[in-house]
């Protein structure tokens, strides 16, 4: 998400950096150009209007144009502006002073609403909490049955209701008396939607609204709509005063204007982002840490927490013990690659990473999963011995392990290559400076 953006931004600030000075001519050519790339980013045009007021103002300023390294400053005032457009800070779920929770999940038909309570119910649930997931839509029995499936998927409960109940009141009610009675803290109530808004859907969930008295109404939008996203927002919150939104579909978003328009026009926050079609892939939004992608600083914080979620404390310090005393074996090394996978998608992952200094070209990376699949493969067809030392792997090894991999000779060389170069980078790093700081935060030094 934002790649687009990020870019265009990141052109800006080198040409601010070629001029040497910064003078009001030049900074106004910079904010003309500022303003092109957010539109095409499918801002919001009043947004876009009041962000670079925002900029002007603080980086007019003499001491702005004066300073040692006025470009940096232009930056900083930048970074400040974004986050305070994205929302200052991240806003959290509400949570009722007396469980169970209800949550209203709202939104229109196609936007990815079902599976996002899927999703919310599974980062829910790893996060302390026991939810239950009903769905009101007496309208279309597929999207009742979407979301029965899904809860089998994450093996979490689903209130399936009775055949006499047949209004989405009737079905909301007993759902939190069921919450009641298996002492579940959270209700996620999936709403039905419409291509449009409409008068009915309107007045439904109005009515589900005073029924219930949710702690959060949040509204679901697919962020490859742009605009679209924004105007719909814009419209639930009029007529049922939304308490925040989750924008799915922001892996396939390379603009991203939704995310930074929908705040502003709804002055709800945003609450989630989906980012991936897993049932993990549901973040929490963090406005500080957007800013620094969008500026190409990474978000380092989020890859961290999706490190200590994902990955076994006890096997990272037995990897980094092997690392430095140089035991890492290609079945480490395979393990490594599973353990990445856990991860998520890795064009995400390396999304998080800075933009700037050695690893500025990461995010030029493209990832084929498939290679993992492939190297992990060649790996399985070694004996274990082979996988112990790979110094015995000889030429008659190598074609014995190409034939049971389904593979050839030259992947099986090119294997072995980048597992003694993936070892001299990984013995660097862990003993490094970055593998002491990781050590601190109890993490591993690569992925494992």
């Amino acid at each position: 998400m934002f790649e687009n953006l990020s870019d265009k931004l990141q052109r800006v600030f080198k040409n601010l950096r070629g001029e040497g000075k910064l003078t009001p001519e030049n900074m106004e050519a910079a904010l003309r150009e500022i303003r092109v790339a957010l539109l095409e980013a499918d801002v919001h045009f009043k947004v876009v209007k009041q962000f670079l007021e925002g900029v002007r103002q603080k980086a007019m300023g003499e001491e702005v144009l004066t300073a040692l390294s006025p470009t940096q400053q232009v930056v900083k005032i930048v970074q400040e502006e974004l986050v305070k457009l994205l929302g200052s800070h991240q806003s959290r779920l509400r949570f009722a002073n007396e469980p169970p929770t209800m949550i209203l999940i709202v939104g229109l038909q196609g936007s990815g609403k079902t599976t996002t309570t899927g999703k919310l119910a599974r980062w829910l649930s790893r996060n302390g909490h026991l939810p239950l997931m009903v769905s009101v839509d007496v309208y279309r029995p597929a999207a009742r049955a979407q979301l029965a499936v899904i809860a089998r998927d994450i093996r979490l409960p689903i209130y399936e209701g009775a055949p006499e109940e047949k209004t989405p009141a009737e079905l909301a009610k007993s759902a939190r008396r069921e919450a009641i009675q298996t002492g579940r803290d959270v209700v996620l109530v999936d709403t039905a939607g419409r291509l449009h808004i409409d008068e009915q859907l309107m007045t439904e969930l109005q009515e589900l609204k005073q029924l219930l008295s949710p702690s959060e109404i949040l509204f679901v939008a697919d962020a490859m709509t742009g605009q679209d996203a924004v105007k719909s927002a814009d419209e639930f919150h009029k007529r049922l005063g939304i308490t925040g939104a989750i924008l799915t579909k922001m892996d396939g978003d390379a603009r991203g204007g939704g995310a930074l328009s929908i705040r502003h026009v709804t002055g709800q926050p945003l609450k989630f982002v989906g980012v991936g079609e897993n049932f993990d892939a549901l973040e929490p939004f963090h406005p500080d840490r957007v800013a620094s992608r969008i500026l190409g600083m990474g978000d380092v914080l989020s890859f961290i927490e999706k490190v200590e979620e994902s990955i076994d404390q006890k096997n990272a310090e037995e990897m980094q013990r092997k690392l430095i005393d140089n035991e890492f074996t290609l079945e480490d090394f395979r393990d490594q690659l599973k353990q990445l996978k856990k991860l998520g998608p890795l064009d995400s992952i390396l999304s998080m990473m800075p933009g700037v200094g050695p690893l500025k070209d990461l995010k030029n990376v493209k990832v084929d999963e498939k290679e993992i699949v492939r190297v992990v493969a060649i790996i399985d067809s070694m004996t274990p011995k082979e996988r112990a030392n790979h110094m015995i792997i000889n030429g008659t090894r190598r074609r014995r392990i190409a034939r049971g991999s389904g593979t050839t000779v030259q992947e099986v060389n090119q294997l072995l290559k980048q597992y003694a170069q993936a070892r001299k980078m990984m013995k660097t790093f862990s003993g490094g400076f970055m593998g002491k700081r990781l050590g601190k935060l109890k993490l591993p030094a690569f992925g494992g």
